[in-house]
């Protein structure tokens, strides 16, 4: 059995002034994509929940970065929102077109479910049963009505990602559950002293060691330093991250 592959790194890498502390000196702004990839094996695009991209540039970031390197995109806001409370047959086919683009390098598609909306089952249902199964999906729910067995069985029959946020706020990491193919990790606070990347590291290591592959992203910040914890958790599962 082959062990699992630790795919970890960032949201988006399109930041300029995390030259020198994680970018090299001198790196042009055309050049952040294959600097980021010549460290780390995975980003979390976060413009694409703004804004969809065209075919040329995701033909431009698939050239630069090595076959590899993987991609998750995170679904755009307002299609997103029409697809969960309206029309999931009839958003999801122009929703997904982009991502569809990304081929064999496409980790997961991030859907998100805001704040406010409250469980209602039919909605997930709903969208579960639209959502292509050749497109891997990764729900994140932040609204705490969410966090329930029922929920979880349905993403398990669906093969939907579930994906576990820790949040400055919260008092506890939250628990790993594995209800698709991938474990899927946001860690969100501003910082990660060495002891709780330890602490991350061994949470992992469970799943990887039986052939889940892992997708973690840091939250980009003004300076890099999420990058920074990115290499250094990287490096605790060296052994995981793929060639």
């Amino acid at each position: 059995m082959r062990t699992g592959r630790f795919y970890v790194g960032t949201s988006g890498f399109g930041y300029p002034a995390w030259v020198p502390r994680f970018y090299p000196p001198g790196t042009r702004a055309t050049d952040l994509l294959p600097a980021y990839a010549a460290q780390l094996p995975a980003v979390e695009l976060n413009g694409t929940f703004y804004r969809s991209p065209s075919q040329a540039t995701i033909a431009g970031w698939l050239a630069a970065t090595p076959p590899g390197f993987r991609f998750v995109v995170k679904a755009l806001r307002s299609g997103s929102m029409r697809a969960w409370v309206t029309d999931p047959d009839g958003s999801l086919p122009w929703l997904l077109e982009p991502a569809r683009a990304f081929g064999d390098r496409l980790g997961a598609v991030l859907f998100r479910v805001g704040a406010g909306q409250h469980r209602i089952d039919e909605r997930l249902d709903r969208l579960l049963a639209g959502w292509p199964r050749d497109v891997p999906l990764a729900l994140e729910f932040q609204d705490p009505s969410w966090e329930d067995d029922e929920v979880h069985a349905r993403l398990r029959a669906a093969g939907a990602i579930l994906c576990a946020t820790d949040l400055p706020e919260a008092p506890d990491p939250p628990t790993l559950r594995l209800t698709g193919p991938c474990i899927y990790a946001r860690l969100r606070r501003d910082d990660y002293a060495a002891a709780e990347l330890d602490a991350w590291a061994a949470r992992f290591e469970p799943f990887l060691s039986t052939g889940t592959d892992a997708y973690v992203f840091f939250k980009h910040d003004p300076v890099g330093r999420g990058a920074e914890l990115a290499l250094a958790l990287r490096e605790r599962l060296a052994t995981f991250v793929p060639g």
